[in-house]
């Protein structure tokens, strides 16, 4: 098993201040395409992170899968982020994990792997508090807009949560939820610079374009 490019907590923190774009790859949205190719056609765009995020998958296909992008991931040193599952990271030597609020207890994932950066999904200041306090490394602020790749109780949350959250923020953020490049303006002017994106990203017809053309938004 490839080790991470990234050595301890504070370059992988690091790391991701520098990213942009945040792909997030399922493989139900990849339009019957291999995921991989979506990740490889990523990663040659210049993702700075990528969170793997499999909802249907048993745990063994889904590590199978993440040795696959652990490889690739190592070879553009990039940030491999696994979606819920902190054993899982730890058996692929990822970077991080990132946490929904009904998955293991941030401070609890964290007895078990300290060095790992943990993401926590927030859609509220009160969450957002809590995460902070409890040592998230970011935090991620959303629904933004209504989405169909995941479903929460409390719908869009809008720019405004934005900014109610991010001023007293210590630690970096991302945003998600319905994000398309038409967003990506508007996202940037309330202030977020680590926008994860799904579909936008893995169903276009090409993916290492529309990577590149969304990245250079953030110029």
């Amino acid at each position: 098993m490839l080790k991470s490019p990234f050595t301890n907590i504070n370059e992988r923190i690091a790391a991701f201040e520098t990213s942009d774009i945040y792909p997030v790859i399922s493989s139900e949205f990849c339009n019957g395409r291999d995921p991989l190719m979506i990740l490889r056609a990523v990663a040659a765009a210049g993702a700075k992170l990528v969170q793997l995020r499999e909802k249907n998958l048993t745990k063994k296909d889904l590590y199978e899968l993440g040795v696959e992008y652990r490889k690739i991931t190592f070879e553009y040193h990039m940030l491999l982020i696994v979606n819920d599952h902190t054993d899982l990271a730890l058996a692929l030597n990822a970077d991080g994990v990132h946490l929904g609020q009904d998955d293991l207890p941030l401070n609890a994932a964290q007895k078990i792997a300290p060095e790992l950066l943990f993401g926590v999904s927030t859609h509220n200041p009160e969450e957002a508090v809590e995460a902070v306090r409890d040592g998230a490394g970011y935090i991620n602020i959303g629904p933004i807009y209504p989405t169909g790749t995941k479903q929460v109780n409390c719908g869009a949350v809008g720019t405004e949560m934005i900014r109610q959250i991010a001023p007293a923020l210590p630690i970096p953020f991302s945003v998600m939820g319905g994000i398309k490049s038409k967003h990506i303006q508007e996202l940037r002017a309330a202030g977020a610079n680590h926008i994860a994106m799904v579909t936008e990203i893995t169903q276009a017809d090409d993916v290492f374009e529309r990577t590149v053309k969304l990245r250079k938004l953030f110029l």
